[in-house]
Order: structure tokens, then C-alpha cells, then sequence
């Protein structure tokens, strides 16, 4: 594989932080950086095309497609710069597909830096989709570091879609908004892991309409609130069908962080199972004191539980 060209150092670190690439993948990927589109790739089964109406692309991946990825990273190392983008996936049916997603922001000036990005998804019956999402923030400098993702997914029968969503460093705001509908049998799992530190706020809305006989989703949110840090967890979830579903918030608070957890579950049918679990506390003194004997400082010992936490 080939490196990128034209690539300045931080703009590599970012780009290994939310994607793990150091070079160019194979097949299908979209890269964007500093509001523009500065590369892209289609492969023999999936095309990506840049829209002419608003920033963004489209990526096709036509029926049957098996064991391919496709990385749609995008960058920001300019302050000030604030940007609307939409990224569209039409999913064949029968597709088993991989998608990397992330953004990362470095901002070294005084001024707010955004990236406000809109993914939807259509998935066709049968298909498997696995989605993989992470956010970073660094830099040096004073303005803000903000994201604020919108993921849109229509699930179609029998289709099944599992989303990996990750928030670990260095974003002082971030106001993440996840709406899906899903049809007979179809099945949605999301794992989103979330960590805060100093002033930073996040906040997460879930919405999942089950409308289909026997279809099903799992939510579950770790994270990890520091300082005087605030996270606020909003999931609502519906049932009008035979359904099941269920939702799980777990939280560490440490300092003078705050967490507040909002289940909301309604049972519009009479064969709905829907289950919310909340859990929010600081790390329990024995788990630290244990570590501690082992050799570890308190600092030591909270890192790894935290670290264990967040798996």
C-alpha cells in the first residue's frame, strides 16, 4: 500500500488516531481535510461520489458484497473552520461490509473549530453492516475542539447493523443524535464508549423505532465523566411491534464531574419487552486498594480500571 502525499505530521497523527491507517487502504475510502475532499478511491463493488448540492458523498455498495471496508476519515487542523457534512450509504441487500468512520480535530488557535457530520443509512435486507466510528480532539491552542455527529439508519428485514462509537480525548463539546427505524427481524446492537475531562460536555440521544415483527436492539454506553466535566444520556426507544429491546447506561463519576442518565421506553404493543439499566457511581474503594497492594499508585490503579472499564 501506498502512503498518503501531501499529508503534514499532525494532520498524520490524526489520521492514525481515528482510523489507524498510516497509509493508503485497499479499496474503497473517502479522505477529507480542512473542509475539502482530498482523496478517494472506489473499488469493484463499492462506489463513492461526491455530492454537487451540499459537502458530502455517496457511497453505493452494491448487493452481495462480502468481506470489504470501506474508510471515510475526515481531519481538521484550521482554526475557525466549521463545516455541515453529509455522507449517504445505499447498502445492497446480502452484504456483509465493514464502514471506518472518525474525526479527528487538532487546533492550535484561539478560534472554534466544528465538524458537524450527517450519516445515513439505508440497509438492504439480509445485509450485515458493521460500523465503526472514533473522535479525537487535540492542540495546543484556546478554541474549542466540537463535534457533533447525526447518524440516520433504516434497517430493512433481517438485516443486521452493529455501530462502534468511541469518544476518548480532547473534544470540549459534543452533542451526538442517533435515530433508527427498523423493519421485521431486523436487528441493531450499538456499544458507545465516552470519556470527559476539565469542561467538557457530551451529550448522547438515542432514538430507535421498533416497527417490525421480531426485530430487536441492544444500546449500551460506558463512560467515564473527570473534573468538572457533564454528560447527559437520553435514550428512547419504542416498541410497536413483537419486539424486544434494551438499553444500558454505565457510568464512572470522578471529581466534580456530573452524569445524568434519562431512560425513556414506551410499549406499544402488547408482545414489547423493553428493559432500560442505568448504573452511575465513582470507582469503589476496595477495587483501588487491591490494585494498590499489587505495586500500583492510586493514580496507577484508577488508569487501569478505567482503562478496563471502557473495553
Amino acid at each position: 500500500m501506498a502512503e498518503f502525499k501531501g499529508l503534514d505530521a499532525i494532520q498524520k497523527q490524526l489520521l492514525e488516531e481515528v482510523s489507524g491507517l498510516h497509509e493508503m487502504p485497499e479499496g474503497a475510502y473517502s479522505l477529507r481535510i480542512n473542509g475539502a475532499l482530498f482523496g478517494k478511491n472506489s473499488s469493484a463493488h463499492i462506489r463513492i461520489e461526491k455530492k454537487t448540492d451540499v459537502a458530502g458523498i455517496d457511497i453505493y455498495i452494491e448487493p452481495g458484497t462480502k468481506n470489504e471496508s470501506v474508510h471515510i476519515p475526515v481531519l481538521l487542523a484550521q482554526t475557525g473552520l466549521k463545516e455541515l457534512v453529509y455522507n449517504d450509504f445505499h447498502i445492497g441487500e446480502d452484504c456483509d461490509v465493514t464502514i471506518v468512520a472518525g474525526c479527528g480535530i487538532h487546533n492550535g488557535g484561539a478560534e472554534t473549530s466544528e465538524h458537524s457530520g450527517i450519516h445515513r443509512f439505508w440497509i438492504g435486507e439480509r445485509a450485515r453492516v458493521r460500523y465503526v466510528e472514533k473522535h479525537y480532539g487535540e492542540g495546543e491552542g484556546t478554541g474549542e475542539r466540537v463535534m457533533n455527529p447525526t447518524t440516520e439508519v433504516h434497517l430493512a428485514a433481517d438485516s443486521y447493523m452493529e455501530m462502534e462509537t468511541a469518544q476518548i480525548k480532547g473534544v470540549d463539546s459534543t452533542r451526538r443524535e442517533t435515530d433508527a427505524e427498523l423493519d421485521d427481524r431486523a436487528t441493531l446492537v450499538i456499544h458507545e464508549k465516552i470519556m470527559t475531562h476539565g469542561a467538557q460536555r457530551a451529550e448522547t440521544h438515542f432514538r430507535v423505532d421498533l416497527n417490525g415483527a421480531g426485530c430487536g436492539t441492544h444500546v449500551v454506553s460506558r463512560s467515564v465523566a473527570r473534573d468538572t466535566s457533564h454528560q447527559l444520556f437520553i435514550s428512547d426507544v419504542r416498541g410497536n411491534n413483537r419486539c424486544s429491546g434494551h438499553t444500558e447506561c454505565d457510568a464512572i463519576i470522578m471529581d466534580a464531574a456530573s452524569v445524568t442518565a434519562k431512560p425513556e421506553i414506551a410499549a406499544n404493543h402488547v408482545e414489547a419487552s423493553l428493559i432500560h439499566e442505568a448504573a452511575i457511581g465513582k470507582i469503589a474503594g476496595e477495587q483501588l486498594t487491591k490494585l494498590m497492594t499489587l505495586g500500583l499508585t492510586e493514580k496507577e490503579a484508577e488508569e487501569q480500571i478505567i482503562n478496563g472499564f471502557l473495553k
